[in-house]
């Protein structure tokens, strides 16, 4: 899908296709990327039920391909879905599968203990982590990746890089390891920091 977002707020944009606003459902990092007015190109799927239709969108074809594996364990919903990636990026998401760490699908809302066991079970060999971690150095080379990722998406939606990396910075001093390595998470907690945008 692709045209000028009319609206972005909370968990749901609405992007304007052939004169028509379409309401789309995406996770809040996402929505917060948009810009009223500007071209939103999104990777979508539509779920169609008895007496509801609703379009989730993604930034990234990965993402979606994700979503829709997720969808298909047992016990894991659209929403669910959506949840998780907006806890954890693709990449994130393949490590916990390959590690069979359940835990970190657990702290998603809405996903219990027995879901979060059956996504490690089913999801087994459909994700390949893009840049396997090595055994040693991981967890402090990851916060720098993390603070670069998050400090480029900050700069790109209008913050000034000083004030942005400020910001990083006081987050990563102040989060546990787990949270560092996640971008959606230190991005979600660097804009809540800075506050809005004047």
């Amino acid at each position: 899908m692709r045209g000028p977002v009319l609206s972005a707020a909370g968990t749901l944009v609405v992007v304007e296709v052939g004169g028509v606003g379409m309401a789309v459902q995406v996770t809040p990092q996402h929505a917060l990327s948009l810009r009223l007015g500007q071209e939103a190109l999104l990777h979508t799927a539509l779920i169609v039920r008895d007496d509801d239709l609703s379009l989730f969108g993604f930034a990234t074809r990965e993402e979606l391909t994700v979503f829709d594996l997720l969808r298909g364990v047992t016990g894991v919903g659209p929403k669910s879905a959506l949840g998780v990636l907006a806890a954890l990026s693709p990449d994130e998401i393949a490590r916990a599968i390959g590690a069979e760490d359940d835990a970190a699908f657990r702290k998603v809302s809405g996903i219990g203990p027995k879901t979060a066991k059956l996504i490690t079970v089913s999801l087994a060999g459909k994700l390949v982590p893009v840049a396997p971690a090595a055994a040693g150095g991981a967890t402090t080379a990851a916060p720098r990746g993390t603070a670069d990722s998050v400090l480029a998406a900050l700069v790109g939606l209008g913050w000034a890089e000083k004030n942005a990396a400020q910001a990083v910075d006081e987050v990563l001093a102040e989060v546990d390891d787990a949270t560092r390595g996640s971008v959606p998470t230190v991005l979600r907690l660097a804009l809540s920091r800075l506050g809005p945008q004047r």
